[in-house]
């Protein structure tokens, strides 16, 4: 699932925790031009190699300037449920919509049996944005998560509890120390294949934690460095095909900061799928992965 945007522009609400948004000095008007077109050229690369997109606009009131980013605020899963989350900023829980979930139900005819909803968290100031904050493993039901203003452990818990998944918590930073806001800029899981900026990662116990958690499933690890991390070469998606086929999507930026032999072992894995988002990263601090809300609920039956 991904969504048009409107109104897109630089989150005054989220810059203090995502060092990575504010790079863009266009005007607003500039950077909805700019992502309106890049939103348009992903889709079209994603469906182009088998991926189907169910695609809904953005609204124009209330303003949602990091619409774009649905993940954030949904996940959907294989057993039908529905998963609201707790969002830091204000003026990104308005981007919560229950017409969304409807259509899904109604027109695509996927099958919702329950929504969970985590956004009472909000009240106590705790939060955990989706699978931004979440990096599941949904195979082996293990969510990875960095700790951060976004990411709390009682709403952590509480995900854990009621979705029946084993948490891999954690402290990761920048190359200036700065907490990471979102564990999706730092690693990616697929189902044999995962991605990580272990380097960022606070203290050798948890990094070795983290990486013997991927090596005890079966993953495969590659490595990258901040650079590359930088560049959003965390944020990408493994995602099936129309064929049943692997594809993993990510930035242009993303891809062209990977060396031949990074690019070699993922392309083992899947066939890569990239598009320029330069103005949508360097704008929001967001990447590929973050645009794409992956939908594992089960069809209707007929």
């Amino acid at each position: 699932m991904m969504i048009m945007p409107v109104r897109f522009e630089s989150n005054p609400h989220t810059a203090e925790s995502n060092r990575f948004q504010g790079r863009n000095p266009d005007s607003p008007e500039q950077q909805q031009a700019a992502a309106a077109r890049e939103f348009a050229g992903l889709c079209d690369a994603l469906e182009s190699s088998g991926i189907q997109v169910v695609q809904f606009d953005d609204t124009a009131e209330p303003h949602t300037p990091d619409a774009i980013f649905p993940n954030n605020w949904v996940s959907f899963h294989a057993d039908g449920r529905v998963v609201l989350y707790p969002m830091e900023a204000p003026n990104r829980r308005t981007e919560r919509r229950q017409d969304i979930i409807d259509a899904l139900s109604d027109t695509y005819r996927f099958q919702v049996s329950e929504i969970v909803d985590l956004s009472e968290h909000e009240e106590n100031g705790h939060y955990l944005e989706g699978t931004g904050s979440l990096v599941l493993d949904r195979a082996n039901r293990i969510a990875y998560a960095c700790l951060s203003s976004r990411t709390h452990l009682d709403a952590l818990g509480d995900f854990a509890q009621r979705m029946d998944y084993t948490v891999v918590a954690f402290d990761a930073v920048d190359r200036d120390g700065a907490p990471i806001y979102h564990t999706n800029v730092l690693m990616n899981v697929g189902e044999k294949l995962a991605v990580i900026c272990d380097e960022a990662i606070r203290g050798d116990e948890q990094r070795h934690a983290v990486l013997r958690s991927l090596e005890e499933t079966g993953h495969e690890v590659v490595s990258i460095n901040y650079d590359q991390m930088d560049s959003f070469a965390g944020n990408m998606l493994e995602l099936r095909n129309s064929s049943g086929n692997r594809v993993i999507a990510m930035s242009a930026q993303a891809l062209r900061s990977l060396d031949e032999p990074q690019v070699a072992a993922i392309e083992a894995n899947a066939t890569v799928v990239s598009a320029p988002i330069d103005g949508i990263e360097s704008s929001s601090g967001g990447s590929v992965r973050c645009m794409l809300a992956e939908i594992h609920l089960p069809k209707q039956d007929k």
